[in-house]
C-alpha cells in the first residue's frame, strides 16, 4: 500500500484504487493509465512538479493536455515557473517519476489543481507507483492537499 492509499484509508476517503499492467517503455505514463484502465482522458490526471522562485509547486492537469507554465505561475503569484529537476520531485515527494500522487507526499507543498476537474463527480490520479491509480472526487482531493484551483492545463 502506497502512502496515497494510506492516507486515503486514514481520512476514510471515499476511493477505488485501479492496478494496471505498466509497461516501462510507454510514452506517456498518464495516457497509458486511461488506455489501460478504459477511462475518459479528460478524467486522468497527472502530477508534475514544478520550480516557481525557488519553491516547488505541484500542479495536476489532465494527461490528455499539458502544463501552462505562464497560467501556474500566475496562480501562484510567482514571476517564473519552470518544471522542476526529476531527481528533486523524487527526493522531495518520495515518488518515482510517472507514478507522483498528489497525495501522501514526503513533504506538503503548495498544490493547484485544473479548474477543469471541478464539475466532475471522479477524477482519477496516480495511487503513488507506476501501474497503480486512484479514483476518488475531486473536492475530496483538493481538501486532503489544500489545494487550490486554478486554470493551469492546456489542450496540446
Amino acid at each position: 500500500m502506497t502512502p496515497a492509499l494510506k492516507l486515503l484509508e486514514k481520512q476514510r476517503i471515499a476511493h477505488r484504487a485501479l492496478p494496471y499492467a505498466h509497461d516501462p517503455n510507454a510514452p506517456s505514463y498518464g495516457l497509458e493509465a486511461a488506455q489501460k484502465l478504459n477511462l475518459p482522458v479528460e478524467q486522468v490526471f497527472k502530477t508534475l512538479l514544478a520550480e516557481a522562485d525557488g519553491e516547488l509547486l505541484v500542479a495536476v492537469v489532465p494527461v490528455s493536455g499539458s502544463l501552462d507554465l505562464k497560467a501556474l505561475a500566475h496562480a501562484a503569484g510567482a514571476k517564473k515557473v519552470q518544471m522542476a529537476n526529476p531527481q528533486q520531485a523524487e527526493k522531495v515527494t518520495g515518488y518515482r517519476v510517472g507514478g507522483i500522487s498528489p497525495l501522501g507526499q514526503k513533504k506538503r507543498l503548495r498544490t493547484f489543481i485544473d479548474s477543469s476537474a471541478q464539475a466532475m463527480t471522479q477524477m482519477y490520479v496516480s495511487a503513488g507507483k507506476r501501474g497503480l491509480d486512484v479514483e476518488l472526487a475531486p473536492q475530496a482531493l483538493q481538501q486532503l492537499c489544500q489545494a487550490s484551483w486554478a486554470a493551469i492545463g492546456r489542450n496540446d
